[in-house]
């Protein structure tokens, strides 16, 4: 599990300009619900999924023109107290606004999260609540051991599972892409 930090202050909630004052290092920082986490640098096999499935969503999202795809590190600013860094953030051409000059401030359309055995808990415990309350249409959790993609949607603010899939994936924001998964893992 990642390990969580809280600013020198007693009971202050970490902030956007707090963690613009983290110095530069090779771990990842996010902060959700004004706490902040830290986590090692992902491994080489899960990079290796990242980059696969990176390929697969910039052929048929962005290539085509129906948005931008994003890999870490990004900043994703999802509203106070909450600033996360998933592995892949797409943004469909009609969300675009939301792409700034330093960070994405809102909730993009599909966030995905590749599991690793020290985040696996925190991705679905606390990161998936989050996104779900900031708005975000569609989270996969990507499982590079068992080679299979949870796909979850958001229903009144919450994550809920609409599938498991081990072959192909289709995008529920925007479903005439799917993703064969043979091409990833």
């Amino acid at each position: 599990m990642p390990t969580a930090a809280m600013p020198t202050a007693a009971n202050k909630r970490w902030t956007y300009a707090d963690y613009c004052r983290i110095p530069p290092d090779r771990n990842r920082h996010e902060i959700i619900d004004g706490v902040h986490y830290v986590n090692p640098a992902p491994t080489p096999p899960h990079q290796t999924v990242s980059r696969r499935l990176q390929y697969e969503l910039m052929t048929a999202i962005e290539l085509p023109g129906l948005g931008e795809v994003f890999d870490a590190p990004i900043d994703v600013h999802l509203g106070r107290g909450a600033l996360v860094q998933p592995d892949l953030v797409v943004v469909l051409r009609r969300n675009l606004g939301i792409i700034g000059d330093k960070k994405l401030t809102g909730a993009p359309d599909l966030l995905i999260e590749i599991r690793s055995p020290r985040t696996a808990r925190f991705d679905r415990r606390t990161k998936l609540p989050r996104y779900a309350r900031a708005g975000v249409r569609e989270v996969w959790l990507v499982d590079p051991e068992l080679c299979l993609v949870e796909q979850f949607a958001t229903q009144n603010r919450r994550c809920v599972l609409v599938g498991t899939h081990d072959e192909r994936v289709r995008l529920r924001v925007l479903p005439r892409v799917t993703i064969a998964l043979d091409r990833v893992f």
